[in-house]
C-alpha cells in the first residue's frame, strides 16, 4: 500500500515539474496569496498556447519587477509594442480561462 501511495505522489510531483514553465514558476514564487499550484499551472498552460518561450521568460520577469511591465508598455519600440500586444492577449486569455 505504501508503494502505491509513493508512486502516486511521485507521479503528481513529476507532472508538476514537467508542467512548470517560466510563468508558472514565477507565479508560484511571486508571494501572492492567491498563487496556488492549480492557478499558476492554468496560467502556464495558457502561456504555452499563446506565447513563445522567449516571451514567457520575458513576461516571467514581471512577477519580480512589475516596473519592467510598465516600461515595456510605455516603450515606443516596435519590438516592445509587438511583445506587449502578445502579452495583453495572453493576459486576457489567462483571465478568461483561469478565473482571474
Amino acid at each position: 500500500m505504501k508503494m502505491i501511495l509513493l508512486a502516486f505522489v511521485l507521479t503528481i510531483l513529476c507532472a508538476s515539474l514537467v508542467e512548470a514553465g517560466p510563468i508558472g514558476s514565477a507565479c508560484l514564487r511571486s508571494g501572492n496569496s492567491n498563487a496556488s499550484p492549480a492557478l499558476c499551472g492554468c496560467i502556464q498552460r495558457v502561456a504555452d498556447l499563446t506565447l513563445q518561450r522567449a516571451d514567457q521568460r520575458r513576461a516571467a520577469g514581471f512577477f519580480q519587477d512589475p516596473d519592467k511591465a510598465q516600461e515595456v508598455r510605455m516603450s515606443k519600440s516596435d519590438d516592445d509594442n509587438a511583445f506587449w500586444q502578445r502579452y495583453s492577449n495572453f493576459g486576457t486569455a489567462a483571465a478568461a480561462n483561469c478565473g482571474g
